[in-house]
């Protein structure tokens, strides 16, 4: 895998740009990844290079990332901060109705399907559990669980489906910060993996060095990876 070239397939639906990076094998999982600026090759070569499973990888790029990811709406918790306007749940429908038919034709044969995502696009997968059925492992990686509201509705909701598995992780440094929203972070990204494991779901806490931009292709390879070797 490592001497490979990236080959990789470009559509576009709506205002959304997808781009699959097809696996190697007849029959393989497929992890669609929520990427706030493009970063789909990056954390596609650091899987190459770890030598990961075989798998398909779709990123999505050009989101309108403080609705699309955001479960409902929310005053700017910053100065400077934009707010967040509820934008998950039409976009989860594009992502299963639309997207996700389009690029499994290059993935006809799809043993399981992973959902990846880092910062807000980690609460929008945390969240998808609670809308749709059609994943079966989740990765949160430095995820928005810091998000008002969202631990009580975990709390107080059923998944559509329970995943087989959850990876969580967090930057020991992104809770360092007088932000009265921001500072919940880590304990929350805590519970909602204790929530799930106490679900029966088969999950991991892993807490990184550094603060929330630290090595983010890396964290979230990390935690696709982890997915993928379950």
């Amino acid at each position: 895998m490592k001497s490979r070239q990236i080959q990789k397939h470009e559509f576009h639906i709506e205002d959304k740009k997808v781009e699959v990076y097809p696996g190697s094998g007849s029959r393989s999982a497929v992890i669609y990844l929520n990427t706030f600026a493009g970063e789909g090759d990056n954390v596609y070569q650091v899987l190459r290079s770890a030598d990961s499973p075989d798998f398909t990888l779709v990123a999505v790029s050009g989101l309108d990332w403080n609705h699309d990811m955001a479960p409902w709406d929310i005053p700017t918790i910053s100065e400077g901060h934009t707010p967040c306007t509820g934008g998950a749940g039409d976009y989860l429908q594009l992502l299963t109705e639309r997207i996700m038919p389009q690029a499994e034709k290059l993935a006809p044969d799809v043993s399981w399907r992973g959902l990846a995502g880092y910062s807000l696009a980690g609460l929008f997968a945390a969240y998808s559990l609670y809308q749709t059925d059609l994943f079966s492992r989740i990765a949160c990686i430095s995820g928005s669980l810091w998000f008002p509201g969202f631990l009580e509705y975990a709390a107080s909701h059923e998944m559509k489906r329970l995943p087989d598995c959850a990876y969580f992780s967090i930057g020991d440094r992104e809770n360092r910060t007088r932000n009265p929203y921001l500072k919940t972070v880590r304990e929350n990204t805590e519970k909602m993996e204790r929530l799930c494991a106490e679900s029966g779901i088969h999950t991991f806490f892993q807490l990184n060095q550094g603060n929330h931009y630290k090595n983010a292709a890396q964290r979230t390879a990390a935690g696709i990876a982890w997915l993928l070797n379950r």
